[in-house]
């Protein structure tokens, strides 16, 4: 009745026998009545003790309770593989939550928000690749990796296709007449980056590929707030292609089945969006806040934003097109009820609303708060 007063020894003695009870209540039908017996004399003495509230007679009565226990629960067998999978079960299940509700990974993979972001660029070289130690940091701090791919004989190249390993690694498959070659690299950034396309004629020992390729700013998407607020302007945001309108003149993206994009959040429901290059204009005033100006400035590599998108071929001569919406000065747009504007601060280089249209809300995935890796410039929190 007074428990709340009694000593700290006999409080620990009484949950014991509380838990002995319980273990009893569920062994008993596979113990032996020997084993059962046994147990419950250690719960009485165990008992006695806390109502003596001796403490040494208490600690003895615990400790022989625990020995009989032991010998007749045994540890089962392969105990520790046991709980190292239990606790890495449950480090996925924890993962996989905090993947669906809060933050996800997302790998930049164009160069459309460029030089905010950086995508999966190839960088041509006339010299080899450095040493393999020189690879490892690259690779492992730069997110760079190097190939080096030479023509076994005088070749034209007949086809290029994507070749993904282990569902993670991008390779690109090239058949030649006479050879075939698997690269490290997306097949469309060998195109653009390298020069590689069907019908390029190779000499013997001449390089296919040879540089290296940055593997993209690998981001944080927060996918919580946006259940708390709408989406603001100038957010940098990832949404689903899913039910987009594909209206771009030349059939660019998006693709089926669905791709997620990440663009800067330009117009917010209501608004009216007109571009006269290189500004951008909102609801007729030139867009105000430092993610604007310094696309708007040409500077540090932003070039404005733009009526037309310049489309680089892989034989290295570079074509404009208009976009279809936007694509004139006088131009204007405006946005629907509970949909959004995206584009890209690569905007020469940016397939985006002007191509497709409004992204609808149930699309939109998230907001990028934060570039992980690799560890250059543009690590941290996203502006």
């Amino acid at each position: 009745m007074f428990s709340f007063f009694a000593s700290k020894h006999v409080k620990q003695g009484r949950q014991f026998v509380k838990d002995a009870r319980k273990l009893l209540a569920y062994k008993r039908d596979l113990w032996s009545a020997a084993q059962v017996a046994d147990f419950e004399a250690g719960i009485k003495r165990l008992e006695l003790a806390c109502g003596a509230r001796g403490k040494d007679e208490v600690e003895a009565a615990v400790k022989a309770l625990d020995e009989t226990c032991g010998r007749f629960l045994p540890p089962p067998k392969d105990a520790g593989w046991r709980e190292n999978c239990e606790v890495f079960l449950v480090a996925i299940v924890v993962a996989l939550g905090v993947r669906t509700y809060f933050l996800q990974p997302f790998t930049i993979p164009t160069g459309s928000m460029w030089p905010t972001l950086n995508g999966i660029i190839g960088h041509p070289t006339t010299t080899e690749p450095p040493n393999f130690a020189v690879q490892v940091f690259d690779q492992a701090v730069r997110g760079r990796g190097w190939i080096n791919t030479v023509a076994n004989d005088d070749e034209t190249v007949i086809e290029m296709k994507e070749e993904p390993r282990f569902r993670i690694f991008s390779y690109a498959k090239v058949q030649t007449d006479k050879n075939t070659y698997l690269i490290h690299a997306p097949a469309r950034t060998l195109a653009e980056g390298f020069g590689v396309y069907p019908g390029k004629l190779f000499k013997k020992g001449e390089p296919i590929a040879r540089g290296y390729v940055e593997t993209g700013d690998h981001v944080f998407v927060d996918k919580f707030t946006y259940h708390f607020r709408t989406p603001r302007r100038a957010d940098v945001f990832v949404f689903n292609t899913q039910k987009i309108a594909k209206m771009g003149n030349l059939g660019l993206p998006p693709k089926d089945p669905s791709q997620f994009y990440i663009k800067r959040l330009v117009g917010t429901p209501g608004d009216e969006l007109r571009i006269a290059p290189p500004e951008l204009f909102i609801n007729g005033a030139r867009a105000t806040g430092p993610e604007f100006a310094r696309v708007m400035a040409a500077q540090d590599g932003y070039r404005g934003y733009s009526n037309v998108a310049n489309h680089n071929h892989p034989n290295g001569t570079v074509t404009q097109r208009p976009m279809d919406l936007l694509n004139n000065p006088e131009a204007t747009v405006s946005v629907p009820e509970k949909r959004y504007w995206a584009q890209g601060d690569n905007s020469y280089y940016s397939s985006d609303s002007r191509d497709w249209g409004t992204v609808p809300q149930e699309n939109i995935m998230g907001r990028g708060v934060f570039v992980y890796w690799p560890f250059g410039a543009h690590w941290g929190r996203i502006k």
